[in-house]
Parts: C-alpha cells; structure tokens; sequence
C-alpha cells in the first residue's frame, strides 16, 4: 500500500470492507504492507465478509502500528449491506470517523 510507503500523503485512512485475503483462501492474506503503516486507519467490515472475518481482521490489525479502529457491521458481507445496517451505516461511519479522528491535527 502506498501510504505504508509515504505515509505523509494522507492524515488518515478509511478502508471499507478491505479484503484481507480470497474467499475461501485464508492462508493468502494481504498484509505484509501492515506493519509500515504509521497513518490512522479506521477499518470498517462486515461481519459476514467472505474476504475475512471479525477475528481475522482483528488479528491482522495488531501488525500495524498506527492507531486504527475496527468498526464492525453486524450480518453485512463484503457489500456492507444487511438490513440491519443499511439506514443507518453512512452515519455510523461518519461519527466513529469523527470520534476516531478528533485528535488528529489536519
């Protein structure tokens, strides 16, 4: 990932439902990048996501660094739809960014 590599292009990050590894192919994972990563990242991911699940990506985000937050959509898969989520996700996003964010001098 680039900011991994130059990490002053951006003040933060947000990675909706980033896909950590194929479906069903979990042993190809997609983090070597993790560890560089010094930017604030907010990940937001379903909890039926077939590119990883809730522990895998929890697991994953101890690699980096960065402060970084997981928001997680519950019965939402790759697509972040459920029916649970979809009225109010946008809003969701957008106060955990605003709360994660805060502190971040822009």
């Amino acid at each position: 990932m680039l900011v991994s590599e130059e990490p002053a292009l951006v003040d933060g990050l947000l990675l909706l439902s980033y896909p950590l590894h194929p479906p069903r192919k979990p042993a190809e994972l997609r983090v070597s990048h993790f560890p560089g990563l010094t930017t604030a990242a907010l990940f937001v991911h379903g909890t039926r996501d077939p590119f990883g699940s809730i522990a895998e990506m929890k697991s994953s985000l101890e690699l980096i660094p960065a402060r970084k937050l997981l928001l997680e959509v519950d019965g939402a898969g790759h697509d972040l739809l459920s029916k649970k989520a979809a009225s109010d996700l946008s809003g969701k996003i957008v106060e955990a960014w605003q709360t994660f964010f805060a502190a971040v001098h822009y």
